[in-house]
C-alpha cells in the first residue's frame, strides 16, 4: 500500500510539474488558456461575420447605389477571416512570449492584418467598376475592365511588398537587381510588349468593345469576348473561340460589323434575252417602287438607292438592285432580303418574262458550197 501511495504522490507531483513548467517554458494552464481564446474565435467566425455583413447589407440597401451592396458582399471573405486574427492576437498576449518568439510572433500578426486589408482591397477594386457607369460609355467598358485589372495587380504587389518589408527584406534593391534581368527579358519578350501597346492602342482608339460582331483580315469573325493584356478572344459562329493577339488587330484591316448604320443589299438580277425594252422598263420601274415605298429600306438621300440595266451578259440582260436596309440585325436583314426576292419574281412574272439562267446556243449551219462526202467504192470481188 504504501509502495501504491509513493507511486500515486510521484505521478501527481510530476503531473503539477508538467502543469506549472509546461513546454518550453510555458505552463500548460496559459497555454490552454490561449488555445481556448482562440478556439473561442473561430467558433465566433460565423456570427461575427453574419452581424457585421448584416448590418452593413442592411444600410446599403438604405441606398439607391448599388455600388456600396456590391462592395458588401466582396467584404464578406475577408470579414469573416478577421476573428481568426483577433484570436491568433489575443492568443499572442496570453502567452508570456519573449525574444525572437515574440518578434516572430508580432511579425506573423502583422503580416496577417496587411493580409487582410490588401485582400479587402483587392475584392473592393471588382464593385468599383459600377462607379464607372456614368463615364463606362464616354471611355469605353474596356478601359474599366483594364483599369480594375490594373487595381488588383497594384494591390497584390503593394500587399506583397508590404508583407516582405515586414519581415525585413528590402524590396528596393530587389528591384534594382531585377531590372537588369528585366532588360533581358524585354529583349526576349518584344512580342509581349508590342501586344500590350497594341491593346493599349485598340482600347484607346476604341476600335471594338464587348460583344462586337468583327470580321478580322484573315478569315477570323466572330463577337468580342474578352480584350486582354496580351490577345482579344473572339468567339466564331460556331461557338469556337480564337485568342487573337493584339498587335495583329492594331495592324491588320478590322471590319467592325456592329457598328454599321445600315446593312446592303446588292444584287444582279439575270433576265432572258427575249425580254423586250417595255418589259425591263416595267421590272426596273417596279423593284424601284417597291424599295421606295418599303420603310424597312433606306431611303435616299440617307443613302443611295440604285435599280438600273447593268449590262448585257452572255447569256441575260442584268439588272442592279443596290439598296439599304434600315435595320442592322442580321435576321432581320435576311427576312427583308427574302421578301425582296419574292417581290422581283412577281415582278418579272408579271411583266410576262422570266429569270434567266446560264445557257449557251448552238449554230448549225449549211450550204451549196459545202465539200462533197468522200464515200470509198465498193470491192466487186474480182481480181486484177
Amino acid at each position: 500500500m504504501d509502495e501504491a501511495r509513493d507511486g500515486f504522490e510521484a505521478f501527481v507531483g510530476r503531473a503539477a510539474e508538467i502543469w506549472e513548467v509546461g513546454v518550453f517554458g510555458l505552463d500548460l494552464g496559459t497555454a490552454l488558456s490561449a488555445l481556448a481564446v482562440f478556439a473561442a474565435c473561430l467558433l465566433l467566425r460565423g456570427p461575427f461575420s453574419r452581424l457585421v455583413v448584416g448590418r452593413l447589407a442592411r444600410w446599403a440597401e438604405k441606398t439607391e447605389n448599388r455600388v456600396d451592396d456590391a462592395a458588401v458582399q466582396a467584404l464578406e471573405p475577408p470579414l469573416r477571416f478577421l476573428p481568426l486574427v483577433v484570436g491568433l492576437f489575443l492568443a499572442k498576449e496570453i502567452l508570456p512570449l519573449a525574444g525572437l518568439a515574440e518578434r516572430i510572433a508580432d511579425d506573423v500578426l502583422r503580416s496577417l492584418a496587411a493580409f487582410v486589408l490588401f485582400w479587402g482591397l483587392y475584392r473592393l477594386a471588382e464593385p468599383l467598376r459600377g462607379l464607372a457607369g456614368r463615364v463606362e460609355a464616354k471611355i469605353g467598358a474596356e478601359v474599366v475592365d483594364w483599369t480594375v485589372r490594373g487595381l488588383k495587380i497594384a494591390f497584390v504587389a503593394l500587399g506583397a511588398i508590404t508583407v516582405l518589408e515586414i519581415w525585413g527584406i528590402q524590396v528596393a534593391p530587389i528591384l534594382a537587381g531585377l531590372g537588369l534581368i528585366g532588360v533581358a527579358v524585354a529583349l526576349g519578350a518584344q512580342d509581349l510588349f508590342r501586344n500590350l501597346i497594341a491593346g493599349l492602342l485598340i482600347i484607346g482608339e476604341r476600335r471594338l468593345a464587348h460583344g462586337e460582331w468583327i470580321k478580322i483580315e484573315g478569315g477570323v469573325e466572330g463577337t468580342v469576348e474578352a480584350i486582354g493584356f496580351r490577345s482579344t478572344r473572339v468567339r466564331q459562329f460556331d461557338k469556337a473561340p480564337i485568342y487573337v493577339p493584339n498587335s495583329k488587330l492594331a495592324d491588320t484591316a478590322l471590319v467592325n460589323y456592329t457598328r454599321m448604320t445600315h446593312r446592303r443589299i446588292y444584287w444582279m438580277i439575270g433576265v432572258e434575252y427575249r425580254t423586250t425594252i417595255d418589259q425591263l422598263r416595267r421590272i426596273r420601274d417596279g423593284i424601284e417602287a417597291f424599295v421606295l415605298a418599303d420603310d424597312a429600306f433606306a431611303h435616299p438621300p440617307e443613302v443611295p438607292t440604285f435599280v438600273r440595266i447593268d449590262r448585257l451578259s452572255e447569256s441575260s440582260i442584268d439588272i442592279m438592285v443596290y439598296c439599304f436596309t434600315v435595320t442592322t440585325s442580321w435576321g432581320e436583314w435576311l427576312a427583308i432580303k427574302e421578301r425582296l426576292a419574292y417581290r422581283i419574281m412577281a415582278i418579272v412574272e408579271e411583266a410576262g418574262t422570266g429569270l434567266a439562267f446560264p445557257s449557251r446556243s448552238l449554230y448549225i449551219e449549211t450550204g451549196g458550197d459545202a465539200p462533197e462526202i468522200f464515200a470509198p467504192p465498193e470491192a466487186d470481188g474480182t481480181d486484177d
